[in-house]
C-alpha cells in the first residue's frame, strides 16, 4: 500500500520546528537563541535600526511579543544598545557575539543540508517561493 505524502503545512512546521530547537541549542552556550541571533543579525545590517524594522523584518519568524522579549534579551545582554528611544545598535560586544557564533551557524548550515544537493536545495527554494506568490499575491 502506498503512503500518502504528509501535507507540507505539516512539514514546513515539523522543519521549522527542528530548525529552532537545534539553532537554539548551538547558540545556548552563548547566551543566544534563534530568535535573539536574528535580531543581532538585523541590527548589525542597520544603521541606526528601529524596533519597528526589527518587527517588520523578522514578522515571518515570530509574533510581536516574542521579537520585543528577544530585542530586550539583546540589549539586557549588553549585545545592542538604545542610542535614541526607538532606535537600536549593535555594541562591540554584540559584533564579537556575532563573531564568536559564526563558525557554529556555519556548522549548523551545512549539517541542515546534508544529503541536499544544491540543484536540491535550490529547487526546494524555488517551490516554496512560488507557493508564497500564489498565497499572498493578488487573487483573480
Amino acid at each position: 500500500m502506498e503512503r500518502k505524502p504528509k501535507p507540507i503545512g505539516f512539514l514546513l512546521n515539523r522543519t521549522d520546528e527542528a530548525l529552532t530547537r537545534v539553532m537554539d541549542g548551538t547558540l545556548g552556550e552563548f547566551g543566544l537563541t534563534r530568535l535573539a541571533w536574528q535580531v543581532l543579525n538585523v541590527v548589525e545590517d542597520g544603521d541606526g535600526t528601529t524596533d519597528t524594522e526589527v518587527l517588520s523584518i523578522l514578522s515571518a519568524n515570530a509574533d510581536a511579543p516574542a521579537l520585543t522579549a528577544a530585542i530586550d534579551t539583546t540589549v539586557t545582554g549588553g549585545w545592542v544598545s538604545r542610542p535614541a528611544p526607538g532606535r537600536l545598535a549593535l555594541t562591540p560586544d554584540g559584533a564579537g557575539r556575532l563573531t564568536e557564533v559564526a563558525t557554529r551557524v556555519a556548522a549548523f548550515r551545512t549539517r541542515s543540508v546534508e544529503g541536499i544537493s544544491p540543484e536540491e536545495y535550490g529547487t526546494a527554494v524555488r517551490v516554496l517561493e512560488r507557493m508564497i506568490e500564489n498565497l499572498e499575491g493578488p487573487r483573480l
